[in-house]
């Protein structure tokens, strides 16, 4: 058996999976932002209430992995920076013991759901994948040969920071023209309130300054000319970054995950379409553009299997 561990900001998700990835039984509580201590000792119970549930000892679990958001020190399985968390310079390596004996892992919470997709759904039984995660910015994983690759440094991913617009739009990052500067949900719909501000007619006019990315693809599927001309941008960007992945690690699989990525083959059909044309491919081998299928499950079985 195994334990995989998602910590959030706003909540602490700990799951019993079985050696293949299956997910068995899972629990969640409040996280105890800015308390380590306190937040340890509500992994560690959880951890041995669904073993209790299951009905079986802590000495049957090999394997604990967390997914923590944050820079990290994986050799040493300690949390440096975690703004999320409210916490910095925590080490999770001891904090099971001594009900648990096992190894403890963890790596970033990005990297663990590209892992659980991988090993448990949408890209299953592909042993290239690269996730891409679309939500307030953007986030990615990648798995190489079956395993996670992260860089000497450990921190490797940061698909949203290429720029694919030299001088462009300001990001979070610091830097301008970064794919999570075109690609988020958050900026998906700072450019909606651009252009209702200036004055654009829509039907999105009665949401401006409460406007989310489903309203916008609402707006797409009612045909509204402002939204499907801001979604077809938005596809345009996003698909020059993906066209940057494909071309550079040719991975089986793409998988998107994120609350974009539930618009489903409306978003998929025409990243397809513009990636087929700015890719190097071959006659039968090509990468597969697929939607995440885990959803919050994807990080707790990535973690346990790290």
């Amino acid at each position: 058996m195994r334990i995989g561990i998602d910590l959030g900001g706003t909540s602490v998700k700990v799951a019993l999976c079985g050696e293949d990835g299956s997910l068995l039984r899972k629990q969640n509580c409040p996280t105890r932002t800015g308390d380590p201590d306190g937040l340890r000792a509500d992994m560690k119970r959880l951890a041995l209430a669904l073993c209790a549930e299951h009905g079986i000892g802590p000495d049957r679990v090999t394997q604990i992995g967390l997914g923590v958001p944050g820079s990290l020190d994986k050799a040493n399985c300690r949390l440096i920076f975690g703004t999320n968390l409210g916490m910095n310079e925590v080490g999770f390596a001891h904090a099971f013991e001594p009900e648990f004996s096992c190894p403890v892992g963890l790596d970033n919470d990005a990297n663990c759901a590209a892992l659980g997709e991988t090993i448990a759904g949408a890209a299953q039984n592909a042993k290239d994948v690269v996730m891409i995660t679309l939500g307030t910015g953007v986030g990615g994983g990648i798995v190489i040969d079956g395993k996670l690759y992260s860089g000497f440094n450990d921190i490797a991913g940061e698909i949203g920071h290429m720029v694919i617009h030299q001088g462009g739009e300001p990001c979070n990052c610091g830097r301008l023209g970064c794919l999570e500067a075109y690609a988020s949900a958050m900026h998906f719909v700072n450019f909606a309130e651009r252009a209702l501000e200036a004055g654009r007619e829509s039907s999105m006019m009665q949401y401006k300054g409460k406007l989310n990315a489903k309203m916008i693809c609402d707006a797409v599927d009612e045909g509204d000319e402002l939204a499907i001309e801001l979604f077809e941008e938005y596809c345009r960007n996003l698909a020059c970054g993906l066209s940057n992945v494909i071309n550079i690690f040719q991975p089986e699989c793409i998988v998107m995950g994120g609350g974009l990525a539930g618009y489903g083959e409306k978003l998929l059909a025409p990243l397809r379409r513009l990636t087929e044309h700015d890719t190097f491919r071959c006659e039968e081998k090509n990468t597969k553009l697929v939607v995440a299928q885990l959803g919050n499950d994807a990080g707790l079985i990535g973690a346990a299997m790290l």
